[in-house]
């Protein structure tokens, strides 16, 4: 069964890794501002054009479909990510691979030096790991009308991914980089007995979320990632926008 999941996943992934013939782009970043304002470690946030991107949105009731780590920029001066790609597994991106589509960046709040370059290199050394296809089953299995459950409790039937240490999802990997170094992304609030010298109390406590329950948008989402956006950064002043007067003659950019 393991093996013709493995291969239902493969041919799923060739299909839905197929881009979609309309996509429209709302970002007005252009490639040297994205480059310019990522940090390494910082995440980028993808809303995607391919029918595996219109089904992770549909699943999380989200605009980003994919997310990726910013790793830095190589001799050229151009930035690379790490990711896990649908078709080609963990691998290292040029960042000008994402330039064409609406992104958002991530940036974790107060990372010491030490834990950023640790969170980094965890996904670095997953390179090469393959993309976990039971996910895309999984993906494929909630989007079907069976089993006869609403949509808001179907999520909880499954668990994304096979959680193989081998293999890898995108929001799986960066969410593991994370929690390696205990940093938070969406924990939950639980109760607990803790030891001081007095005796035992009662204290609130964070528990982490399991790894394989992360999607795209909980980093969006997560109170301890700021929100980057380059285009209000440094000197913006919104009295030099030069708006287009009725009855001027223009193509618009997104026609390209």
């Amino acid at each position: 069964m393991n093996f013709v999941s493995h291969r239902l996943g493969l041919w799923l992934a060739r299909f839905l890794s197929q881009p979609r013939s309309y996509y429209e782009r709302f970002s007005v970043l252009s490639q040297a501002q994205l480059n310019d304002a990522l940090r390494p470690g910082d995440l980028l946030l993808v809303e995607g054009n391919s029918r595996i991107s219109t089904a992770i949105k549909y699943l999380t009731q989200s605009t980003w479909s994919h997310v990726c780590m910013f790793a830095g920029k190589g001799a050229d001066g151009k930035g690379f990510v790490i990711e896990a790609d649908l078709a080609e597994g963990v691998i290292r991106s040029p960042l000008e691979k994402y330039a064409n589509f609406n992104t958002r960046i991530c940036r974790p709040v107060n990372l010491t030096e030490q834990d950023r370059i640790a969170t980094l290199q965890y996904a670095l050394d997953r390179e090469g790991l393959r993309y976990d296809t039971k996910n895309i089953v999984d993906l494929v299995r909630y989007l079907l009308p069976m089993p006869p459950v609403p949509t808001r409790y179907r999520r909880r039937l499954i668990q994304l991914g096979s959680g193989d240490p081998t293999m890898a999802i995108c929001s799986t990997l960066i969410a593991q980089a994370f929690q390696s170094v205990q940093y938070p992304i969406i924990p939950h609030e639980t109760h607990g007995l803790q030891a001081n010298p007095s005796g035992e109390h009662t204290a609130t406590l964070m528990k982490p979320k399991h790894y394989s329950h992360f999607t795209p948008r909980d980093f969006d989402l997560s109170p301890y990632f700021e929100i980057v956006k380059p285009t209000i950064q440094g000197d913006f002043d919104y009295k030099k926008i030069q708006w287009a007067k009725p009855g001027t003659n223009f193509r618009d950019s997104n026609d390209d």
